[in-house]
């Protein structure tokens, strides 16, 4: 009777082994970069959508600035409806016949926030801040720019002027904020410039870059002043 003693040997299966753990270390490494992927993708989209939340609940107050319903029931008056500035701005509207709000929003450069500050105003005298916590005022971390600039109207037809004529608004029409104090300018529209970045969760994983978002807004209830 013959055996077969035929089977594998050492070299085949340290061969084998090696083969094996190479494969295993692609897969390996193709999941982590899949991760990592994943992960960036993640923050870029929750980056992106709290810029566009801010930038949203921005607008809709600027939209408001100098709003005075004019009824004769009404007890308010919006004296100053607008206060301009580079890095912030503060807006003033009729929230109700006896209520005035006055929103302010300013980047806090020294911990990367934008900020927002609402103050209400009773037609009795009462000065009520709606955002007494700071953990209330902070509306976007991680923000690198928070640009304004202005569009101004010096021949009062009610429209943005078209300073350097050449038949269309363009960046060299709008303005800063110390040429709207220093020449008393009436504004009629705001252009916002802001900036934000994700929070870097993982220390070893690509930083991804800073995700901005660019918005104008007419500031209807002036242009009828």
């Amino acid at each position: 009777m013959i055996l077969n003693r035929k089977g594998i040997t050492l070299i085949e299966l340290l061969v084998a082994l090696v083969i094996g753990g190479f494969v295993i270390a692609g897969i390996y490494r193709l999941f982590v970069a899949q991760t990592k992927a994943y992960t960036i993708q993640d923050q870029i989209v929750e980056v992106q959508q709290n810029v566009r939340s801010a930038m949203e609940r921005l607008l809709r107050d600027l939209r408001m600035t100098g709003y005075d319903n004019d009824h004769p029931n009404s007890k308010v008056a919006v004296a100053t409806p607008l206060v301009v500035g580079n890095n912030s701005v503060t807006t003033s509207f009729e929230l109700n016949n006896t209520t005035l709000w006055t929103i302010a929003y300013a980047r806090d450069v020294a911990n990367s926030r934008l900020t927002i500050q609402v103050t209400e105003t009773r037609d009795d005298g009462t000065v009520t801040n709606l955002t007494p916590a700071p953990e209330d005022q902070i509306l976007l971390d991680n923000v690198d720019a928070f640009n304004l600039t202005y569009g101004v109207d010096q021949d009062n037809n009610g429209a943005m002027d078209d300073r350097n004529a050449n038949g269309v608004i363009d960046d060299n029409d709008w303005v800063s904020a110390a040429t709207v104090t220093g020449g008393n300018l009436k504004v009629v529209a705001i252009r916002v410039i802001l900036t934000a970045r994700p929070t870097q969760v993982n220390p070893d994983m690509e930083m991804v870059s800073p995700r901005t978002l660019r918005s104008a807004v007419t500031l209807r209830n002036l242009c009828l002043r």
